[in-house]
């Protein structure tokens, strides 16, 4: 997205009610950028400003000056944003080419007009089934070649257009809710004014979207809607507009909306984790089913590969063998799928070169079998009865279903003569494509599946860094929307621990840590505690929301002292802060309601080693490791506690066995040093120094270790000081 560091400044300016510096910096700008009609605009802005000035300075007292200042600043808002496209347009090639071509297209681009273009194919389309059978295909191709054309157009000129008046808004909220427009074409008005919306706030726009999401009666208008003033949102803006609060406020009174932005919020995540679930696919998944199949691909086109008549013979188990691992790859595939992965995007993402996708709204245009770029596959009499199925009942958002039928199209006449005998028997599949109809038309997959293509517009499409990005790193505010503080305050609130809980699942941990900060002081609870405790622990960060993880996990044994997994965290969180004591105790409460959990035996036994009570842990590890001899963990801490304990010779042998490996842990290496060095056999103890400061990744201080870290370890077991120098002086 082209960027202009004056107008960004302006816009800063203006939503944080710095009128005055605002039109200085707008000022300065058109000096160099000159626009004589922006210029004039600005003037009379700045009269009017100029004129409340002066009027305050002479100590005049207007009850309206508060609202005064608002509608200066909601017109220099506006001043600067046109300003903002307008240099964005200028400067961005693609954009210009677009903006050019509509015009040049076109010269009556009004509400009336397009608004009677639209509702006249209505028209034309139903009048299509009165033409005579030997003409009608001909019509109908003319029909929707003239209408898409119109679409196409109409979306690049609303992406391209500048902020709306409330006369043009009214006009296309008329358009988006009446029933004499047709629903494909009111699903991609929608996504145009999305994509406006997105690179440049418009508080038209935004109430625009909000109202079609509350108020449209066909669900994959209101999907789309919801999608978009979500996406929308700009925080920074909504400060100037108060009512963007007010409007989300009053939308998450609706149950139904709470629900969806939450299925909404985490569907974004399944998003962001495409490309991650395609490396899987290809790099563990394809292979599998490559390798297991009899289908190979030669630059002829696809092949079936004959058997080998010996197999059976002489490895009879072998094709049972390839069964069960392609039943096992494609069985892990459709588990993906059901979880809501976005399965096909690694593969549907090649597919868009198509000179279909060079057209920005055909990547948001719902799927029609009409269409003129993809009709011609209903000519073809191989395959077809495949393709209808795939289309019909396949999970594939509208823009794969494109890049499904181009494709196919352009490959059927390559594939093997059995593979298109099974597609006109119905018998060949996709992985995971089998969908029902209830599940196609639930609010939730028509999200999803809208989404999707989205999601590959921002991420494929050849002029991407054109747009606004809302997937993008630097925008994931717009992503991770319950974490904006507009949702603060709001029924929204009672899904936040459930979206916090699903970030953390899916390790997405910065947005998790933005949601639980999201929560008001006054309504955190158990599960708010709980859940910021466990966000520190698995980050290691040091606070979140004003908490350290010891303190979130304490507050959460307050309001209930019986949650067994705050005791967890919270003994780990004490261990963590040396507080062996307390940690003991919270170790203990769960090995008596835990007895054969030998994960808090084990960490009770540390505990107590910590603590310097060598003999009652041993007491608990000899136990271990009586049941259970081979258990590393247990025989690492059992040797620890023994050279603790000045049992030297029995940590030997113990030790003797951890290091009998190829490559022994760091800490073993440590441990067994020391040992040694105890037990005065001080060449050892030089020589596993030395091993272990060579490993990898570690970064050993002989003079720090001795001396600060473990000189109290080192006087206890009889090591003075000179003898620190001295193995010091070995280890330089």
């Amino acid at each position: 997205m082209i960027r202009n560091e004056t107008l960004q400044s302006a816009l800063e300016c203006v939503v944080n009610r710095q009128l005055g510096k605002a039109v200085n910096l707008l000022e300065n700008y058109l000096y160099t950028f000159v626009q004589p009609q922006a210029t004039e605009q600005l003037e009379e802005l700045k009269t009017d400003y100029q004129l409340m000035a002066e009027y305050w300075q002479r100590g005049f007292e207007d009850p309206e000056r508060e609202r005064l200042y608002d509608k200066l600043l909601h017109r220099m808002y506006v001043l600067v944003s046109n300003e903002y496209i307008r240099y964005y347009i200028k400067n961005s090639s693609f954009a210009k080419s677009v903006y050019d071509r509509t015009r040049a297209a076109r010269k009556d681009w009004s509400p009336n007009a397009i608004r009677q273009d639209m509702e006249s194919f209505v028209t034309d389309a139903a009048m299509l089934e009165l033409e005579p059978e030997h003409t009608r295909q001909q019509r109908q191709r003319e029909v929707y070649e003239k209408h898409q054309k119109m679409m196409a157009d109409l979306f690049d000129y609303i992406w391209t257009s500048r902020l709306w008046n409330s006369r043009v808004t009214e006009a296309f909220e008329d358009m988006l809710l009446s029933p004499t427009i047709d629903l494909r074409d009111q699903q991609l008005l929608v996504s145009a004014i999305t994509v406006s919306l997105i690179n440049f706030f418009d508080i038209s726009k935004f109430r625009l979207l909000m109202h079609v999401y509350q108020k449209a009666p066909d669900e994959h208008v209101r999907q789309r809607a919801l999608i978009g003033w979500v996406m929308g949102i700009d925080t920074a803006a909504a400060r100037l507009y108060p009512e963007v609060g007010e409007m989300v406020k009053a939308a998450t009174t609706d149950s139904r909306c709470i629900d969806e932005l939450a299925e909404l919020q985490m569907q974004t995540i399944y998003c962001l984790r495409a490309e991650s679930d395609t490396q899987i696919i290809q790099s563990e998944i394809m292979p599998e089913l490559i390798k297991n199949n009899n289908i190979r691909v030669t630059r002829n086109g696809i092949e079936e590969a004959e058997d080998d008549p010996m197999e059976d013979v002489l490895h009879p188990e072998i094709a049972e063998q390839r069964m069960e691992k392609l039943e096992e790859s494609m069985r892990r595939m459709v588990d993906m799928q059901k979880q809501g992965s976005d399965i096909y995007f690694g593969g549907f993402s090649q597919m868009k070169r198509f000179p279909f996708f060079g057209t920005v709204g055909n990547w948001f245009l719902p799927f029609f079998l009409q269409h003129p770029a993809v009709d011609g596959a209903m000519s073809q009499t191989r395959g077809k009865k495949f393709l209808l199925t795939m289309l019909k009942h396949g999970p594939f958002c509208d823009s794969d279903k494109y890049s499904f039928v181009l494709a196919f199209q352009t490959t059927v006449s390559k594939l093997p003569e059995s593979m298109l005998a099974m597609m006109d028997r119905g018998e060949a599949t996709l992985v995971g494509s089998e969908i029902n109809v209830d599940e196609v038309n639930s609010p939730a997959f028509i999200r999803r599946s809208y989404l999707q293509s989205v999601y590959r517009f921002f991420r494929v499409f050849h002029a991407r860094n054109q747009f606004c990005n809302p997937f993008d790193v630097e925008e994931r505010s717009r992503l991770f929307f319950f974490a904006n503080p507009l949702f603060q305050d709001t029924p929204l609130e009672k899904k936040f621990h459930e979206v916090a809980a699903f970030f953390m699942k899916h390790k997405v941990y910065e947005a998790a840590k933005a949601t639980l900060q999201n929560y008001r002081e006054e309504i955190r609870d158990e599960q708010f505690y709980l859940l910021n405790g466990n966000l520190l622990m698995r980050t290691h960060w040091q606070q979140n929301a004003g908490l350290t993880a010891s303190e979130s996990l304490a507050h959460c044994l307050e309001l209930n002292p019986e949650n067994e997994r705050a005791w967890t965290g919270y003994a780990r969180t004490l261990f963590g802060e040396q507080n062996y004591e307390k940690a003991l105790h919270y170790y203990r409460k769960l090995e008596e309601r835990h007895a054969d959990n030998r994960n808090y035996q084990l960490n009770e036994a540390v505990c107590l080693t910590n603590m310097k009570r060598n003999e009652d842990a041993l007491k608990i590890l000899f136990k271990l490791n009586y049941e259970s001899p081979e258990d590393i963990n247990t025989n690492r801490v059992l040797a620890w506690t023994l050279v603790g304990a000045k049992r030297y010779e029995q940590a030997k042998t113990i030790y003797e066995s951890l290091l009998d490996t190829e490559k022994p842990a760091a800490d073993d290496l440590m441990n067994a040093a020391y040992m040694h060095w105890f037990c005065g056999d001080r060449t050892a103890a030089i020589n596993l120094f030395r091993k272990y400061s060579h490993m990898e990744g570690i970064a050993f201080d002989a003079t720090t270790e001795f001396l600060t870290n473990e000189k109290a370890m080192l006087n206890e077991h009889g090591i003075s000081e000179v003898e620190i120098r001295l193995m010091i002086d070995q280890l330089l």
